[in-house]
């Protein structure tokens, strides 16, 4: 009898298991937790290209948004060179927000990040808040292609404050620079940072790089490398390895989210043409047991190119990038992405997520 009682306990702690993981699959589903976008959840300015955008909830009960932005009249490519990190507040996740003020402007070209700043991303640990972005410097011209004075000077750095409205610390050196090496990965340019806090309170960070493999002034290729410390202002102790790869691809990957849920690491990259989607250029998810080791996610689609509206229904539009998820209670419950229907003008969407509860 006693046998009895055991087997069949063991047989319902492996049901158990089993659900608990098949759940926790379906939970991060993301494509099946996206529901239709209101038409009012996007952040757009008629003088301004935006993009990138970071939310934060502020110990005052609002949500602050940092993003990315740069005067219309310079053109798309000034992202590279005119860009400011700017900070709108809500009541509500998904918006309306309402611009507050520009956190990093351009303090002078003779700092790292003296012209230009983007791409966001925002966090709290513990009692501060921290600002990731990249930064640059260069000759400051608007240019019609790559101004690479600017791209090969970009560059990680991070900003750190006490409440999401400031002031915010910048400091004088990046937080993550080039590696020495010449045949380093990361030998030419860094940017895009991407961090979670890991359970044992330490911190993991993914980031874009440029080899100098290739020839200059574009060089190559362009991969995605990890780095980890113990604060969340560094030092940064760099990993050799990429992540995010693709055979025979030299760029397939871009703008990672990274997060902690369930036991695992998540990302939502961009995939650049479909090497991880087969969908061609759209959003996949990623997931790895240590940060290191990343592997495509069971149903890896996170979502094509395209905005399902609330009244209008599905929309193909020309870019959706730049993946930054809030979560509340540690579950994903908006994504926020750069979006565009032409390259005269761009904004941000907040698409609401499905709690993994509702799936069930």
């Amino acid at each position: 009898m006693k046998i009895f009682i055991i087997s069949a306990l063991l047989l319902c702690l492996t049901a158990c298991s089993s659900t608990t993981k098949t759940e926790r699959e379906i939970a991060l589903e993301l494509s099946k937790m996206m529901k239709p976008v209101p038409e009012s959840a996007i952040f757009s300015d008629p003088d301004y290209f935006i993009w990138g955008a970071s939310m934060v909830e502020g110990d005052d009960g609002q949500y602050h948004l940092f993003y990315s932005r740069w005067p219309k009249e310079y053109g798309h490519n000034a992202w590279l060179t005119h860009s400011e990190i700017a900070h709108a507040v809500a009541d509500n996740p998904l918006g309306p927000y309402k611009h507050s003020d520009v956190v990093l402007p351009a303090r002078g070209k003779t700092y790292w990040d003296g012209l230009d700043t983007h791409n966001p991303t925002v966090h709290k640990f513990g009692d501060k808040y921290y600002l990731y972005y990249m930064g640059n410097t260069g000759d400051g011209k608007v240019m019609k292609g790559f101004n690479y004075s600017h791209r090969n000077n970009q560059r990680i750095g991070v900003a750190v404050a006490n409440s999401p409205n400031g002031p915010w610390q910048r400091f004088d050196k990046p937080l993550i620079d080039v590696s020495p090496d010449d045949n380093a990965w990361d030998a030419l340019m860094v940017s895009n940072p991407s961090i979670t806090q890991k359970p044992d309170g330490t911190y993991l960070m993914v980031y874009k790089a440029v080899a100098k493999h290739k020839p200059l002034p574009g060089g190559g290729p362009v991969v995605h490398l990890v780095a980890t410390s113990q604060s969340p202002t560094g030092p940064f102790i760099k990993h050799p390895d990429p992540v995010f790869t693709a055979k025979n691809d030299k760029f397939p990957a871009e703008d990672p989210f990274i997060w902690h849920q369930d036991g695992e690491f998540w990302a939502i990259v961009k995939d650049m043409r479909g090497a991880f989607t087969k969908q061609g250029k759209s959003l996949a998810l990623f997931k790895s047991k240590d940060g290191f080791d990343w592997h495509k996610a069971d149903n890896p689609l996170v979502s094509k190119i395209e905005i399902n509206w609330q009244k209008n229904g599905i929309e193909k539009i020309n870019h959706l990038e730049r993946p930054q998820l809030w979560l509340k209670d540690g579950t994903p419950a908006v994504l926020f992405c750069a979006a565009d229907r032409t390259r005269e003008h761009s904004f941000n969407v907040h698409i609401p997520l499905l709690d993994p509860e509702e799936l069930k």
